[in-house]
């Protein structure tokens, strides 16, 4: 998928608008904060066959992910709480790729909002 952007500029937009974005930018760095402990215990799970903290883990990653646009990543995150556990962590290190680039993609994308009104 390299011509799908990371983040739905009309999603974020609404967000901006909805939000303001000065908060937006807030809101970024928080999920730059939070979404990597989740992923972690994405893992975690994973490694000690916790079905149940899996999906929630997932779920959490992909309603945040939602919430700005990460529409790639919310989908990802989307798989892996309806299949549930695969049996080896490709996908979760898949996962952690996009979570990354899309952080980045975030705050650089409110950064510019909020710099330019």
């Amino acid at each position: 998928m390299p011509d799908t952007p990371l983040i739905d500029a009309t999603v974020f937009a609404e967000l901006q608008d909805t939000a303001g974005p000065e908060f937006v930018v807030e809101l970024v760095d928080t999920f730059g904060e939070e979404a990597p402990q989740i992923l972690e215990e994405l893992r975690a799970a994973h490694r000690e066959a916790a079905a149940e903290r899996f999906r929630r883990a997932a779920h959490s990653l992909k309603s945040n992910s939602s919430t700005f646009g990460a529409t790639g990543l919310a989908e990802m995150a989307r798989s892996l709480e309806l299949v549930g556990m695969p049996a080896d962590p490709g996908p979760v290190d898949a996962l952690a790729a996009e979570l990354e680039a899309t952080v980045v993609a975030l705050k650089q994308r409110a950064r510019a909002g909020a710099g330019g009104g």
